[in-house]
């Protein structure tokens, strides 16, 4: 029986990016994917300034940000104009135009390179788990034994039901199609005569049509056709637009649903297979890394036996939380781009959005900017620090570069931390009102010296966060 220490099923941008990050810290790691190949068509094409940040600490996002469209906003629906992102809380104020596929390709290549293997065409039947590891059968007859197991396998994970954890919340109220096609209808919304829209976005040789269904589908799973599409964009506009030569049809919902949890003994969940929202503010891949980022070192120091008590289920506490906000930020778009105008809820957070610092608010809380996994007196604790320029034996270098190991890394920006030889001594922008910062490998900050301090809990800190003590 093949064994790996964590076996990860699915490879989409959820699952990729675990591997790597798993590989990064010396874990046998090995991805399994029902689809014996990368699919022909494209779900997303957007990367928000949270997902670069993080990428940024790896070293990932320079390369994407060199081949993308930025746009200095974040998606949103719902409001009078856009959410700027000058001036919010990121090294990277703008959204990125990209290719899911482009992103994943990226991931891929990371992932083999740092050792993980990836099975293409190997779908997950069933799996057992017993208090040592998880036994997992493939559908062509493989069995793997693996220490772990990482559900990345989608909205309808196999991994999740089998391990019992629910996916309570909200069933869909409407439908919309989507159809990757070639037609002559002008980009951004086209209303018909009675006010309903199709909604045409760019895209290279083609675009992307999204319009409501008139009722929900008998059954959500009946396969969209280019005739059913044809004949909803017909109805709407009150007139024919002929669709051409069509690349991937699809429909999509409004539900929102979240895992009850996302730990069940070895078996973890990440991505669609944990959470599921409606696709307001194009923040699907997004979150997929964000879970996969927090989960990765933390599963790999379970693996190695260096987590302190609790570490792991330190994923499900803070993540759980972000996706809970996800889910109440998504659908509060959606409700607000179907209130009438006199709502005074809605005319209230519109008003909100046209205020400079309440568009920047909006724009950090529907990019996760505004992430904080513990809040504490200083501003940067529990948040992902931000990316300051420093100089380190004499290199000029930046804080998101000490982190492209995936190693946790103790700065000491005023040589106050004389007795802890693992410090990285460097020295930063004169307005810095820290001496010391601890960073967790995913780049939040875990402890903050302040001048004059010393290192008052910085040994809880370490200890806490599976950082390794001084010799």
């Amino acid at each position: 029986m093949p064994e790996t220490d964590v076996l990860v099923v699915g490879a989409g941008p959820a699952g990729l990016l675990l591997g790597a990050e798993l590989a990064l810290a010396g874990v046998r790691t090995t991805i399994a994917e029902r689809h014996p190949a990368r699919l022909p068509y494209c779900r997303g094409f957007n990367l928000n300034s949270r997902a670069l940040d993080l990428l940024a600490r790896r070293g990932l996002a320079e390369g994407l940000v060199a081949e993308g469209h930025r746009v200095p906003n974040a998606p949103a629906t719902g409001l009078p104009g856009p959410l700027l992102l000058d001036g919010a809380a990121t090294d990277h104020p703008f959204s990125l135009g990209i290719p899911q596929t482009r992103v994943e390709e990226v991931l891929e290549a990371r992932a083999r390179e740092l050792g993980a293997e990836i099975l293409r065409g190997h779908e997950l039947r069933s799996f057992t788990q017993d208090d040592d590891g998880v036994t997992a059968s493939l559908h062509n007859g493989l069995t793997i034994r693996a220490r772990y197991l990482a559900g990345c396998d989608g909205s309808r994970s196999t991994v999740r039901k089998q391990a019992g954890i629910g996916f309570p919340g909200m069933d869909a109220r409407w439908y919309a199609l989507l159809g990757d096609v070639e037609c002559d209808l002008p980009y951004g919304p086209t209303a018909g005569p009675d006010g309903r829209t199709v909604f045409v976005i760019p895209r290279p040789g083609y675009v992307r049509i999204v319009v409501r269904e008139d009722a929900p589908p008998p059954d959500k799973d009946t396969p969209v056709t280019l005739e059913l599409l044809q004949a909803q964009v017909d109805a709407v506009l009150g007139r024919h637009v002929e669709l051409r030569n069509p690349r991937w049809l699809s429909r999509f919902g409004d539900a929102a649903r979240l895992a009850s949890r996302y730990r069940e003994g070895r078996v973890l969940l990440a991505g669609d297979a944990a959470h599921i929202h409606p696709p307001a503010g194009a923040i699907g891949v997004n979150v997929a890394l964000d879970d996969a980022f927090n989960l990765g070192w933390k599963l790999a120091a379970a693996v190695r036996g260096t987590a302190p008590e609790g570490l792991l289920d330190t994923y499900h506490a803070e993540r759980h939380a972000a996706g809970a906000r996800i889910l109440a930020n998504t659908r509060a778009q959606v409700a607000l781009e179907e209130a009438d105008a006199a709502e005074p809820w809605a005319d209230l957070l519109r008003r909100v959005a046209t205020h400079p610092a309440g568009n920047r608010v909006l724009a950090e809380i529907i990019t996760g900017l505004d992430t904080c996994y513990e809040p504490g007196e200083h501003p940067w604790l529990g948040r992902l620090a931000p990316d300051v320029p420093l100089t380190v034996d004499g290199r000029q270098t930046h804080l998101a570069a000490l982190l492209h190991a995936g190693r946790p890394v103790l700065l000491d920006l005023s040589g106050s931390l004389e007795g802890w030889p693992a410090a990285v001594r460097a020295s930063g922008p004169s307005d810095l009102d820290v001496a010391a910062v601890l960073l967790r490998p995913d780049g939040h900050v875990a402890w903050v010296g302040l001048p004059g301090a010393g290192d008052a809990g910085l040994a809880e800190a370490m200890r806490r966060w599976a950082v390794p003590a001084p010799a």
